[in-house]
């Protein structure tokens, strides 16, 4: 090594004399050419002033030659008539003109000499110029060439300094490789003395284990001869008393003897009492199958997933829909699905190979007297969770349906078939050979039927045949027509359950989109026979109202002057508007709204948009339920999306989650327990986007990071936070993604210590529950559903049990202020009560159940009540 490093160095020094030769060539070389560059720029100048001097020449001469056109001319206008004086001018002239054309023709000649002789030297000169100029560039060159060596000079003597360090270092080593050698070849010598030993030990080991076996040998043959001797010994002994012996050993026998036949005789019984056993067995199971197979006539098959019973129930309403099965006998099978009975399992399953016309002849053979199970609802939405969802409405719809339809009731859902539907997320998807017709503006429209599931539930999507298209706009909402859209559609379910035959118990409608449900059932539908259905409408946010001229109400078929008064649709902003949640309110049997503390909200005319008196007039029949979440979907510990699965028992995956995210938007790692505050939302007024842009900055004056994921459907707020982002974009510990991502979302609720919802007004918020179920702690506005499901970890008036995040009530920086940094505190201060908080919050329960329960509840009462009034 120490070579290697002296070859090195000397090779070193052999690059650095070169190229500091080099250099010093060079110079020279430069410094010769600038030389010649003078003596060429003096050159130059001295034939400048030559062509000067020709050019003066040039002038004088044609100065002479003016001066003789003048006399000529002054010689002809005067005119002389006297020969002598004309010969005198003759001759005068002629001697200045020979004088001129002489000097004339000297003058020009040696010019034109001088001249020539000036371009062909301007021309050497130029030629010479162009010369040093390709060698300037040369000179140029050379000194980037030197400029390049001295940068590798300066690299070689930084090598060399290393190659030095490094020498030093290997002598070191190599020294000590020398102490190395010695003890080593120390130790090798004594392990060839132990080898010797061991040899030695191991041939001894041998002869001690062969003497070993050898006296093995010998003591067993002693043991046997000892043996020999002693039963010897015994058999001299006991030969005196062997005839006593003889007659006692055959008294025993002859006992033994009669006990064996006494219990031959009881074997026999107990042979005879297993057979009587053994025949009551058998008769007791074949009982127990009788049974079992009646029971299964008559209980739910729960071998089945939901998704199988959807297609069933979709393939007999098809059917129905196409006049191949008689209204009765849909009846009677729909029931069976309903019960999931397992004959119509295994009649379908039979059927697999059968053509239609074979299955539906099996399928009308079933027989059987049907019981309800429970109640048949039908939802009729503009959105629904995955395949069309814009907010809360499709989670509802979807989470709702679910636990309704684990609760043993019967559950559709109606749809408009939107253009930019998720159509991946739909199994089975299928039109029906049916089309059903629908009045609007005056005229009778076509519509398609399509079925399919989604989430396990069955739906019926509506696609119109309508020459403006009203669902091929490529978005859900905000259309110029939107009222005319979904007054439509809205219609448009209604027909089609009437002609489909259905008898619903329940017709839930949402929002202003499918408010229209109510008045049309009663006032058109119910007199035509569809009128078994009790009417729930519930409203998921009071601020869209779907407003429009009372007009436009008579395109779908309403009276617009018996609906345009204040007790009915009339709107409280004008008398020539109407007003569809309005009408929801007061046309349905139940209304409901989507937590309780926002139901008492809206009934005061500041948060009541206007719906305030309505409300509280219809105040019966109007109540708050919290939602829930679909605990399926928002699952930490099966969540495909995340990078590391993980429970409450198991934490360890959440901080591997806050590391995996921080790498994927390039936000610092150093401090592991820095907090991280995670914000998902629309930017919108309602969300209270003032006090999440003070969150951003205050969250980094605690010594925290922040991430935003969401965007603005308003111009001006958009572009705020697009500088936001800007500002922040290569920033350590903030990041802005103005989307929305559903891949992030989960990510950050995973990956968040903390989740900020400032709302002004929040009707229920479902984030603060899936922040909790992920291990965020919410920081939250006392409003709406955010103040039924977040309870302050400071509030002594709350049980300990319910204290679950952090609350301000004011909507100010103030308020953000002060939760924020008590939950700062908690995190950095207290460790322990921060892991016990986030498994309190994890263990939570903000399913569906509860809340699925309450509107089980109010159908069954609404239900009960129509059918009591029926009876009177």
């Amino acid at each position: 090594m120490i070579r290697y490093a002296e070859k090195n160095i000397l090779l070193l020094n052999k690059v650095r004399i070169r190229a500091l030769e080099d250099v010093e060539k060079t110079v020279a070389e430069k410094e010769a050419l600038q030389g010649e560059i003078n003596d060429l720029e003096m050159r130059l100048a001295e034939t400048d002033a030559r062509i000067k001097i020709a050019a003066q020449e040039k002038i004088r001469v044609e100065l002479l030659e003016d001066q003789l056109d003048k006399l000529r001319i002054e010689l002809a206008h005067r005119g002389l008539t006297e020969r002598n004086e004309l010969d005198l001018y003759n001759n005068h002239e002629k001697l200045l003109n020979h004088e001129a054309s002489v000097l004339h023709d000297n003058s020009v000649k040696s010019l034109s000499e001088e001249l020539s002789s000036l371009r062909e030297e301007n021309i050497s000169l130029k030629n010479d110029i162009e010369g040093l100029k390709a060698e300037l560039g040369d000179v140029k060159s050379t000194d980037e060439r030197v400029f390049m060596l001295e940068r590798e000079r300066l690299l070689l003597e930084s090598s060399l300094k290393d190659l030095e360090v490094k020498l030093s270092v290997s002598q070191e080593d190599v020294s000590k490789l020398s102490t190395l050698k010695v003890e080593y070849k120390d130790l090798w010598e004594k392990v060839e003395n132990l080898q010797v030993l061991l040899d030695k030990a191991t041939t001894q080991a041998d002869q001690a284990i062969i003497v070993l076996q050898q006296n093995q040998e010998l003591r067993k043959k002693v043991d046997k001869l000892e043996e020999s001797l002693e039963e010897a010994n015994v058999y001299k002994l006991s030969s005196e008393k062997l005839q006593q012996y003889y007659e006692l050993m055959q008294q025993k026998i002859k006992l033994l003897e009669d006990r064996l036949q006494s219990s031959d005789e009881e074997i026999n019984s107990y042979v005879q009492l297993y057979q009587e056993s053994v025949k009551e067995f058998q008769e007791t199971l074949n009982n127990l199958k009788e049974e079992s197979k009646k029971r299964a006539l008559d209980e739910p098959v729960d071998d089945m997933p939901r998704e199988f019973w959807s297609r069933l129930l979709l393939i007999i309403d098809g059917w129905l829909l196409e006049k191949k099965i008689l209204a009765d006998d849909a009846k009677f099978l729909r029931e069976m699905v309903w019960k999931r009975d397992g004959r119509i399992r295994d009649a379908f399953m039979a059927c697999k190979e059968k053509n239609e016309r074979e299955a539906i002849t099996t399928f009308l053979k079933l027989t059987s007297s049907p019981t309800c199970p429970g109640l048949y609802v039908i939802h009729i939405a503009a959105e629904m969770a995955p395949v069309a969802k814009v907010g809360g409405l499709g989670d509802v719809v979807t989470g709702l349906g679910k636990a309704l339809q684990n609760r043993g009731h019967l559950v559709e859902i109606v749809l408009p078939k939107y253009d930019c539907m998720q159509y991946d997320r739909i199994r089975d998807l299928r039109a029906l050979d049916v089309v059903v017709e629908s009045y609007f503006g005056g005229r009778l429209f076509k519509n398609k039927i399509w079925v399919g599931t989604v989430e396990g539930l069955p739906v019926y999507f509506i696609e119109p045949h309508h020459p403006d298209k009203y669902f091929w706009r490529g978005k859900f909402y905000g259309e110029h027509d939107d009222f005319k859209r979904f007054s439509f559609f809205s219609r448009v379910a209604l027909e089609f359950l009437l002609q489909a035959g259905k008898k619903p118990d329940i017709i839930h409608c949402h929002d202003w989109q499918t408010a229209f449900v109510a008045p049309l059932y009663w006032d058109l539908y119910a007199p035509k026979g569809l009128n078994s259905a009790r009417i729930c409408f519930t409203c998921h946010n009071f601020e869209y109202q779907g407003t429009a001229p009372a007009s436009e109400l008579a395109y779908c078929g309403l009276d617009v002057h018996q609906l345009n008064r204040p007790d009915r649709m009339q709107d409280h902003s004008a008398h020539d508007r109407v007003n569809p949640v309005k009408g929801g309110v007061v046309f349905s049997n139940i209304v409901t709204t989507v937590s309780p503390t926002y139901a008492q909200e809206v009934r005061t005319a500041e948060e009541g948009r206007g719906l305030h008196s309505t409300l509280n007039l219809h105040s019966k029949k109007f109540i708050g339920i919290l939602n829930g979440i679909d605990t399926d979907t928002w699952n930490p510990a099966t969540d495909t999306y995340l990078k590391i699965q993980y429970t409450a028992n198991d934490l360890q995956g959440k901080a591997e989650n806050k590391e995996a995210m921080r790498r994927h938007l390039g936000l610092s790692s150093a401090a592991v327990r820095k907090p991280l505050v995670g914000c998902i939302t629309r930017l919108v007024p309602q969300k209270g986007v003032h006090l999440i842009r003070h969150a951003i900055y205050r969250t980094l004056e605690l010594g925290g990071q922040f991430v935003l994921l969401g965007s603005s459907p308003v111009t001006h707020i958009q572009r705020e936070f697009e500088g936001i982002a800007n500002h922040f974009r290569n920033h350590d510990h903030i990041r802005l993604i103005l989307k929305y991502d559903e891949s992030l979302s989960h990510s950050i609720y995973a990956a968040s210590d903390m989740f900020i919802i400032p709302s002004i007004f929040e009707p229920c918020g479902l984030t603060q529950m899936i922040a909790m179920r992920y291990g965020s702690i919410p920081i939250v506005r006392k409003t709406g559903g955010l103040n039924d499901s977040v309870f302050d970890v400071d509030d002594d008036t709350i049980p300990h049990a319910f204290r679950n995040g952090f609350t301000f009530s004011t909507p100010d920086e103030q308020g953000v202020n002060n939760a924020l940094e008590r939950a700062f505190n908690l995190y950095i201060n207290n460790p322990e009560s921060w892991q016990q908080l986030v498994l309190k919050d994890m263990n939570m329960d903000f399913s569906w159940e509860s809340s699925s329960a309450h509107y089980e509840e109010l159908y069954l009462k609404s239900v009960a009540r129509a059918r009591a009034a029926s009876r009177t």
